[in-house]
């Protein structure tokens, strides 16, 4: 892979896991990128952050940061004073301000019918997590991607804590506020509405914004060249 080119660190969000990535890695390699897919807690945004944080000082170079979903709010946060990260891609993702939530901005407009289709588990250390219904999966997460494809990405989709979901975010300085940022989204996402990312992506300046007509919450999945030409955008690398 070249060293004049940033790392790339992919952080998904709930619901998800790290192989959700796969066909945007592959497309990055194809660009000669150092990719690395992080498998996110999903326990805690301050703990998740850290975890996140850690991994970009193992890489030793300059990284872009991407965050899908809950994903963004943890990029938002790890990324916050640190030198390492030069850009930031959100995929259908939160870009929260300092004390806002996932919960909390899920309703800041109407929408998202993501409550509906959630299941809870209490968990032995205390609290509850979330994951979404299996037979719901589908419809709620990933409409646009094929019906047996789904089923295992519902198969394998990683709970979040409800903390997790509720908790504010931490930092006075949002990332997006002093590195640039590019946001790629659906029209038709049923988690997060398209109205709040189109308000975030506005309020964060961003660099590059790309709505993709018809595309569910699944991005990385059902659309991975839009989501790859977003972060090589953010990369500074041609298509």
């Amino acid at each position: 892979m070249s060293d004049d080119k940033p790392a790339v660190v992919l952080v998904h969000g709930a619901f998800a896991e790290s192989a959700s990535w796969n066909p945007v890695i592959e497309r990055l390699r194809e660009k000669s990128l150092d990719v690395t897919a992080v498998a996110n807690p999903l326990r805690s945004v301050s703990g998740d952050a850290a975890y996140v944080r850690d991994v970009i000082a193992g890489i030793g170079k300059p990284v872009v940061l991407v965050g899908h979903s809950y994903g963004g709010i943890v990029i938002t946060e790890a990324a916050a004073g640190n030198e390492a990260v030069i850009g930031l891609t959100y995929v259908a993702a939160f870009a929260p301000e300092q004390g806002e939530s996932a919960f909390e901005l899920s309703g800041k407009f109407p929408g998202s019918t993501l409550a509906d289709a959630l299941v809870a588990y209490p968990l032995s250390t205390g609290g509850n997590e979330f994951a979404i219904a299996k037979d719901s999966f589908h419809q709620q997460f990933a409409a646009d991607v094929a019906a047996s494809e789904a089923a295992v990405m519902a198969a394998t989709q990683r709970p979040v804590t409800e903390v997790a979901l509720t908790a504010g975010l931490p930092t006075d300085r949002p990332a997006w506020k002093t590195i640039p940022s590019w946001f790629v989204f659906g029209s038709e996402d049923r988690n997060i509405p398209a109205e709040l990312l189109r308000f975030m992506a506005e309020r964060a300046g961003s660099r590059g914004t790309r709505e993709i007509a018809g595309a569910s919450h699944a991005l990385s999945v059902s659309c991975p060249d839009a989501v790859a030409a977003a972060i090589l955008d953010t990369a500074g690398v041609s298509g």
